[in-house]
């Protein structure tokens, strides 16, 4: 190597060590403050991870009755890079599991509601996807064609899941536009409480 040479690769090794040469660090490195809304929201999801947390029904219609007087739990169960898996269970009904899944378009949210003998409920997999990058702190996930085929009274539902910072709150809430349809169940994430039994049909 001619003396030119090796004088600018010093050159540049030197400016590079100065400048602190690496590369972008990963959505899941960063600051969550640093992160676009839908990768912030589900970085702090995937904090909750492995833990359970008691809730309460905030808003709601007659037909809901069953949530009031039931002992609310809900668990972050099971997460991956890609989904996350959130049973609710209503005292010893085990039947409802939250399902966030990572798309190229954005976020999923759906529905698995199954029997006590594992087996999918005729009324399953409903829920829809994000239209927009959302915050960090809540998502919107509008009826999908498979939720609209399957209740069809269901095809203007828009689902909310709402995640402040840990020892805050999660939220689950569901409107119907056009409608009075109301649901919405509060947790507090400050306090977990002990795991609950696994949801129907999942492994123990």
């Amino acid at each position: 190597m001619s003396r030119n040479r090796f004088s600018l690769a010093v050159a540049l090794a030197v400016g590079c060590l100065a400048l602190s040469c690496r590369s972008a660090p990963s959505p899941q490195q960063q600051p969550v403050a640093a992160m676009a809304p839908q990768d912030a929201f589900w970085s702090e999801l995937q904090a909750l991870c492995g833990r359970a947390f008691a809730g309460r029904l905030t808003e709601g219609s007659p037909g809901d009755s069953v949530f009031r007087g039931a002992e609310l739990t809900m668990h972050v169960r099971r997460c991956t890079p890609t989904e996350i898996r959130i049973p609710f269970h209503a005292g010893a009904n085990r039947s409802r599991t939250w399902v966030l899944t990572r798309t190229e378009a954005g976020l999923r949210l759906k529905h698995d509601h199954r029997h006590m003998d594992g087996t999918e409920d005729s009324v399953t997999q409903y829920g829809g996807d994000t239209r927009d990058a959302g915050s960090a702190t809540r998502q919107e996930f509008y009826a999908d064609a498979h939720t609209a085929t399957l209740i069809p009274a269901a095809r203007t539902n828009v689902w909310t899941v709402e995640v402040a910072p840990a020892g805050a709150r999660f939220a689950y809430a569901l409107r119907r536009e056009g409608t009075d349809r109301r649901f919405r169940v509060e947790f507090y994430t400050g306090k977990p409480v002990a795991p609950p039994p696994a949801p129907w049909g999942a492994e123990p």
